[in-house]
Parts: structure tokens; C-alpha cells; sequence
């Protein structure tokens, strides 16, 4: 019998809490759901008032892994939803606003993905981000100096970066802008990784084609288009462990030595909180805010 249980006034019915989705370390599908209820406070302020796309591995990671971006069936009436732009019509997402809703969707077990704008202004971008994506043998150390660059060259314009792991291989570069199309932002973001290029050929490359990627950081700009989505600070990846895209400090990235170095998991996260608090915190202070320069 699936268990019901209350958050804050909502029933939820929580399904295969035993289930291993890791089998790499037993972590089960109720680990999943305590580890998000424990970091609903830094978590959610990334997710209010934006559109998710959901990267669902119900099996676990080994399993079938999709996207889904329309409403799921039998979401509850409490969830909010939202109708967004796309290209191909309207679409009606669903917009994580508390912790009910949070909790709802982590029993779907899914990586929480967001775009840089939110449903009140899905026409202005109010993130930029870079996705550094390392290609073997090349790792986080590299993507950490190729970081370094970015924050200082981004600085020259007025922008402060805040730095993450992906979760995964690489490292993501967020910061807080204001007053810019999608578009424009992407420009921008396309222009910085051509520089970086330019500066450091041997260990940069901005174009996404594979063969040019062995041994250097590709500084994906893309997922600043309005149609693209990143996955958001302290979201579960669907790895063979339960990593983290986990904020990190900018003294963590320079000194970074060693792949394990930048590697947080599930267990790692609350600790981390309680010392630093939300580390990407600050894309939301109103003095962070920087201006995309024409």
C-alpha cells in the first residue's frame, strides 16, 4: 500500500521508498526525497517562479532516462502550472513554488532543470550561465582554470559569477543580469567564450563539435537561449552515484588539485549549507545584479 504522508497541509502519496536508484551506493527513493526535503530552503529559491523541465530516471540511472516538459498526468491541482512561450506553441509547465510541490515532484525522481528567465518575464533573461564541459582527458581542474578567466572577464564587464559543479563532469558559472533579451544574453555569453578561445587555444574551445573537444574545456554559451534549460543549483544528478550540482566557493575552484576535489554528493550537501549557507545565494541580492554590455 503506497504510505500517504503530510507536508505542510498537503497529502502525498510516496511510492517504492525502499526502491535502490543507486545501486552504486543503496541509495534508495526515500534517501532521494529526505535529501530535498533537507535542502527545500536553499533549493527552492532556484526553482520559484520558473518553468522546469524535468530529466526523469524513475529506474534509476541505468535505467530509461527523458525529459519531460509538459504538465505530467495527475499532477496535483495544487501544483502550479504555468503556460510558456516555445517555438512549436504554447506549452503548460509545471513551477515548483513550496515544499509540497517539491516533495511531489522529487517522487517522480528527476534532475530539477530551469531556464534563465522566469513565467512573469519569459521574455527577458535574468541569469547567464556558462557550462564547462570538459572532454577527456581534460576534468573539473581544467574547467576550474577556464573559470577563473571567465569570472575575471566577466568582472571588466560588471558581472560577478558564482561558481558550481555540474554534478557531473564539469562546473557552471552563474551570474545575475538584468535588462537583456535571451537572445542578446547569448551573444554575449557566445562573444566571452570566442575570447577565452582565443586566449588559451589549447585548452578552450566554444564550438560544441565532438572531434574538437579531446583534452579541452568546451565553454558551452547555449544554454542561455530562452528555449534552454540548466540544471539547477542542488539538484540530484542521474549518475551512477548520487552527485550534486553542488555551489562551491571561488577558493575551492582555484585550488582545486584532483577530479575528487569538486566531487559533493547527497550526504555532503547539509554540511556544506550549515558552513557556507547557499553559496549561489547572492545571484538573488540586488547589488549582484550586473548589466549585459551591448
Amino acid at each position: 500500500m503506497t504510505p500517504i504522508t503530510e507536508v505542510e497541509g498537503r497529502r502525498l502519496a510516496l511510492s517504492n521508498l525502499d526502491k535502490v536508484l543507486y545501486p552504486a551506493t543503496g541509495f534508495t527513493k526515500g534517501e532521494v526525497l529526505h535529501y530535498y526535503a533537507t535542502v527545500a530552503d536553499v533549493l527552492l529559491p532556484h526553482l520559484r517562479d520558473r518553468p522546469l523541465s524535468f530529466l526523469r530516471y524513475p529506474d534509476g540511472p541505468g535505467g530509461q532516462v527523458f525529459f519531460a516538459k509538459n504538465v505530467p498526468p495527475g499532477t496535483p491541482d495544487w501544483v502550479t502550472t504555468a503556460e510558456v512561450p516555445r517555438s512549436e506553441g504554447p506549452a503548460r509547465m509545471v513551477v515548483v513554488q513550496d515544499l509540497p510541490s517539491l516533495v511531489w515532484a522529487a517522487n517522480l525522481v528527476t534532475e530539477f532543470h530551469t531556464p534563465q528567465w522566469v513565467i512573469q518575464e519569459p521574455e527577458t533573461a535574468d541569469r547567464l550561465v556558462f557550462d564547462l564541459d570538459p572532454g577527456a582527458p581534460a576534468t573539473v581542474v581544467e574547467c576550474c582554470e577556464v573559470a577563473v578567466w571567465l569570472r575575471e572577464r566577466l568582472a571588466a564587464d560588471g558581472i560577478e559569477a558564482y561558481p558550481k559543479t555540474s554534478g557531473s563532469k564539469g562546473l557552471h558559472l552563474l551570474a545575475a543580469v538584468r535588462g537583456a533579451s535571451s537572445e542578446r544574453v547569448t551573444e554575449y555569453a557566445k562573444r566571452l567564450a570566442v575570447e577565452a578561445e582565443r586566449a588559451a587555444p589549447r585548452l578552450v574551445v566554444h564550438r560544441m563539435t565532438r572531434s574538437l573537444r579531446p583534452g579541452k574545456v568546451f565553454v558551452d554559451w547555449s544554454q542561455n537561449a530562452a528555449r534552454k534549460t540548466t540544471a539547477a543549483p542542488y539538484t540530484l544528478r542521474a549518475r551512477a552515484e548520487p552527485t550534486v550540482s553542488a555551489p562551491v566557493t571561488w577558493e575551492e575552484v582555484e585550488e582545486c588539485r584532483s577530479v575528487g576535489a569538486l566531487t559533493f554528493f547527497a550526504a555532503d550537501v547539509a554540511s556544506r549549507v550549515r558552513n557556507f549557507g547557499d553559496l549561489s545565494g547572492a545571484v538573488f541580492e540586488e547589488g549582484r545584479v550586473g548589466v549585459v554590455p551591448p
